[in-house]
């Protein structure tokens, strides 16, 4: 129970860390919230379309654009520590990696979760769908969590690579295609206002999605940072 707490305290310090740096800078909200503003606007003028096939599309149009600002918080999470040389520091410190894993996948989860929560009233204007239903809440926090968990490894994995940047994208999103297509086929579901029953298969893809990586990334983290 005291190790419990111990490491409870020392998850809160990493993610208050972060997020003081980041309201310091706001570079890594900044950036993803104007990415998703202007693909937005892209695709609600680029999408010519009469309501109802608006209401088709607008699933799909919701998750690329938040995967695709995603990627931007999720180069800064870790690139930023090491272009500062403070990622040396950190692991220098007598603290669990799991514990590092997690707070920056929390934080990108949270940037996310940010990201959605301002863009949705626009959302919901441009594209005159309703997108206060609140289990499409629960879809965007399951698929925010695979993402982050996701995506919080892999930018391990290309933290010494001198082209992350690019490096991340071409790893990232192939790997996060099971993750969309449930996450587009369950926000189109609830759109259309059907059943969670109808909906369970999709439900259960999310789910399992987000453990491998979650488990993943807590057993490899270590050895990846490390390397």
């Amino acid at each position: 129970m005291r190790s419990l707490r111990h490491n409870l305290r020392i998850l809160r310090v990493l993610i208050a860390k972060d997020l003081r740096l980041e309201w310091r800078s706001r570079e890594m909200l900044t950036a993803m919230l104007v990415f998703a503003l202007l693909m937005i606007f892209i695709f609600n003028f680029a999408l010519a379309l009469d309501a109802d096939a608006r209401a088709d599309v607008s699933a799909g149009v919701l998750w690329t654009t938040l995967a695709f600002a995603g990627s931007l918080g999720l180069n800064r999470s870790l690139g930023q520590e090491k272009d500062q040389g403070c990622l040396d520091g950190l692991l220098l410190a007598p603290v669990d990696r799991t514990l590092i894993f997690l707070a920056k996948m929390i934080i990108n989860m949270m940037s996310m979760l940010l990201t959605a929560a301002i863009i949705f009233p626009l959302y919901s204007i441009f594209y005159n769908v309703d997108l206060y239903i609140p289990r499409l809440f629960g879809v965007v926090f399951l698929g925010t969590l695979g993402y982050s968990a996701l995506g919080t490894l892999l930018a391990a994995m290309a933290i010494q690579a001198r082209t992350r940047d690019i490096l991340l994208p071409i790893l990232l999103f192939p790997l996060l295609l099971p993750m969309l297509v449930a996450a587009v086929k369950f926000t189109a579901g609830i759109l259309a206002g059907a059943l969670i029953a109808d909906l369970r298969g999709w439900i259960d893809l999310l789910v399992v999605y987000d453990l491998v990586f979650l488990g993943l990334g807590l057993i490899t983290f270590e050895w990846l940072i490390e390397e």
